[in-house]
């Protein structure tokens, strides 16, 4: 029984990778529209971020985040996204999907989302104050 939930649990994964990949592959193609480009991009920068809404180390409630906002993401995008631009990106997701993904020298990706989440940590403090 806990080998087949380890099992499913893999598979789940795999399927959240894959389409995160199908995401971003989208992004790049022009003639997706730009409503679904910025919630494919946002949803994207979430799961590359190390940081999250709720901290991971809150028990439950750390990781509960990640279960639900990543695929109400992933969907939404996706229901945005023209029929023929998906199918277009899919193969190469699924390609993309089997490997190692290498993101050295990736630290202008990696400022950004940095500097995204500074900027709302200093917004928000401006609001306390």
């Amino acid at each position: 029984m806990i080998a087949n939930t380890v099992k499913r649990l893999r598979s789940w994964a795999r399927m959240l990778k894959t389409q995160l990949i199908l995401l971003w592959l989208c992004c790049r193609q022009p003639d997706t529209p730009w409503g679904a480009t910025t919630v494919a991009l946002m949803t994207v920068a979430y799961a590359l971020s190390p940081i999250d809404l709720i901290p991971d180390f809150i028990p439950v409630l750390g990781f509960l985040d990640d279960v639900i906002l990543l695929p109400l993401g992933i969907a939404l995008a996706l229901r945005m996204i023209p029929a023929d631009v998906l199918q277009r990106c899919r193969p190469q997701a699924q390609a993309m999907a089997g490997q190692r993904i290498d993101l050295k020298g990736r630290w202008a990706m990696t400022g950004a989302i940095a500097m995204v989440w500074l900027l709302l940590a200093a917004y928000a403090w401006s609001l306390i104050e």
